[in-house]
């Protein structure tokens, strides 16, 4: 949620941000603003709408400056609009300031500056930050990073902030607590992102800021501090990621590159992990907590959206091959009970970005409490990946899509590979049935490449048949419920049309009352232990004529023959099969979401990384 761009060093920054803002795109904004210093003052545009408007905005101004910050917002405090859009100036306009997050005790601050005769322009939470941190300069009559370390041990909430300051026009101030900020090394020149793709052009250096830690930025210097003052010495690390992976190399949308990248990124989630030669898993990122995962007699999953549908499916099978007790939650729910957690817990948190706010949280708590954290993300340096004892990252390189496509494939292939890896060393699977999974996760990639081979033609004719829907239901058993889910999610996200998804034995407790001739119904009904239920769910749907589109497996004449559209796959164990069947859903949302000519890559109101609450 919003895009965090900054720029210092000797070329134009203001190409640099508007650039960077567009590859950011990707977060989900309603509003666009940069702020460009000119020495004794900082100018500010900004404009509702997309990038494209605030460039249009701009046209023809005087852009020139060697320091500037930028932003996208995704509303939280006041509506959309011009004047609730980033930058905020302080009430002496000296000050310009982009923030990423939510202040909480914004409104107890803003009633003290009211009272102190402060004025305020728009309902933003930034604007009360930006003028408190003024207040403080002057009544202190002490620098600018000096006020900004004292306001924030007064603020609660999560932030990242840039700051610019008349006077200083080589100069960036930036802190962070609960969202993620990116510092790219360069020759005499800094960037800053709220991820690294802004950078990729320029630098493969780049340093992760921590919670607590501010830094103060020059062309030719990074200073790092906490809030205690105390300098801390920055950690570089190299990016492993190339420009075109942020590119659409051909493709007409970001998510069809990325559905039909799957076959890669489930391979890379396995290369070097899975040894079908040795017969063994190797999973460096959680040997040294090998023994007391496997040992636990309880394992917690939390995450959010896509991320807690694959926590699903995890929990069927680390219960069904390691034979521990698995429960999954919210992160959102999580975070406010007051869960029993006992030391030895295992909290296993799923977060493609490793920003989400609410598992952060989550896992903060649980580790006070004892519990041994394994996270699975995808983003190396992420916050969750920095809180976890243990964890392995997936492959699947950088998402852009907004809706979650080969990120949620890559967390299944490692979360199998972490059951597998369990079941082998409590012994609770048979060597036999651990060398024929293993071998049935090393044939996905090409499974996924046979659909996107063969069933595009057929998946997009589906989609143009039933895109004028109002409504559709998808259901699932066992392992392909949560695909169900998954497929009713998608459908949402992209195509704004109501979808809902049910375990297909509780569809005559409820979901049944909905059917009619006008209502498409998804099966997912792989040839697996619940194939004869499926079936039988399919013709008490049928009966009470409700439109049938299925999922099945590739030869199976009878689901087939019972349905009025279809779309195969080829055959998998029932383990290993979620991470195939997923695949035609995915397709048949972005042929919907395109043939009812809607922005795929970046629904309306959704965010990509969701880092407030």
């Amino acid at each position: 949620m919003c895009g965090i761009v900054g720029y210092t060093g000797y070329r134009q920054a203001y190409g640099i941000v508007i650039d960077g803002l567009k590859k950011l795109e990707y977060r989900g904004y309603d509003s666009a603003g940069v702020a460009l210093h000119k020495g004794e003052h900082v100018d500010v545009y900004k404009k509702t709408g997309k990038v494209v408007n605030l460039e249009e905005f701009v046209y023809g101004q005087d852009l020139q400056s060697t320091t500037g910050i930028g932003h996208t917002r995704w509303a939280t405090h006041g509506e959309p609009s011009d004047r609730n859009a980033h930058p905020h100036y302080s009430n002496s306009g000296r000050i310009a300031m982009i923030h990423n997050g939510i202040i909480e005790n914004y409104a107890s601050l803003k009633s003290e500056l009211i009272n102190k005769g402060y004025h305020f322009k728009s309902d933003t939470d930034t604007e009360v930050l930006v003028n408190f941190i003024e207040e403080i300069q002057l009544q202190n009559e002490c620098p600018l990073e000096e006020a900004i370390r004292i306001a924030l041990k007064r603020v609660v909430g999560a932030y990242v902030i840039l700051v610019l300051e008349a006077g200083h026009p080589d100069r960036i101030i930036a802190a962070r607590k609960g969202s993620p900020l990116v510092i790219g090394i360069g020759k005499n020149e800094h960037f800053l992102g709220s991820d690294a793709s802004p950078m990729l052009a320029y630098t493969k250096e780049v340093v992760y800021i921590n919670d607590y830690e501010l830094a103060i930025i020059t062309p030719g210097e990074l200073i790092l501090k906490n809030l205690g003052n105390e300098r801390i010495t920055p950690y570089i690390q190299k990016l492993d990621l190339e420009l075109s992976a942020i590119e659409k190399g051909g493709y007409d949308h970001f998510m069809l590159k990325e559905i039909f990248e799957q076959p890669d990124t489930i391979y890379d989630s396995m290369r070097g992990r899975l040894d079908l030669q040795a017969k063994q898993i190797i999973l460096s990122g959680i040997e040294k907590y090998a023994n007391e995962i496997s040992n636990t007699n309880r394992i917690v999953i939390v995450a959010c959206g896509t991320s807690w549908h694959a926590g699903l499916i995890a929990e069927y099978v680390i219960e069904e091959l390691c034979r521990i007790n698995v429960e999954v939650e919210y992160a959102s729910e999580f975070r406010y009970r007051n869960p029993v957690i006992h030391p030895g817990d295992v909290i296993l948190a799923i977060s493609q970005s490793g920003e989400t706010a609410d598992t952060l949280v989550a896992l903060e708590n649980a580790k006070k409490q004892g519990a041994i954290i394994l996270g699975v993300v995808n983003v190396v340096g992420s916050s969750i990946a920095r809180l976890s004892d243990a964890g392995a990252y997936t492959h699947a390189g950088p998402e852009i899509g907004v809706a979650s496509t080969k990120a949620f494939t890559a967390q299944l292939t490692v979360l199998n590979l972490i059951a597998l890896k369990i079941a082998a060393l409590k012994g609770t699977i048979s060597d036999e049935r651990f060398l024929k999974l293993s071998e049935e996760l090393h044939d996905v990639p090409g499974k996924v490449q046979w659909i996107l081979d063969t069933q595009i033609e057929k998946i997009q004719q589906i989609a143009k048949k039933y895109k004028d829907a109002r409504d559709f239901l998808f259901l699932g058993r066992g392992y392909n419920f949560p695909v169900a889910l998954e497929g009713a999610l998608k459908l949402k996200e992209i195509s704004y049309i109501h979808a809902e998804g049910y375990p297909a034995a509780e569809m005559k407790h409820g979901p049944i009352a909905l059917v009619d001739e006008n209502l498409p119904v998804v099966f997912v009904a792989t040839k697996d232990a619940y194939h004869e239920k499926i079936v039988s769910n399919i013709q008490e749907i049928k009966a009470r004529k409700g439109k049938i589109i299925s999922v099945v497996t590739r030869g199976d004449a009878v689901s087939e023959n019972l349905s009025d559209d279809f779309m195969e796959i080829p055959e998998a164990d029932e383990v290993i099969a979620p991470l195939i069947s997923v695949v035609p859903l995915q397709l048949l949302s972005y042929y919907i979401g395109v043939e009812l000519g809607l922005d795929v890559d970046k629904p309306r109101n959704l965010a990509k990384s969701v880092t407030v609450e």
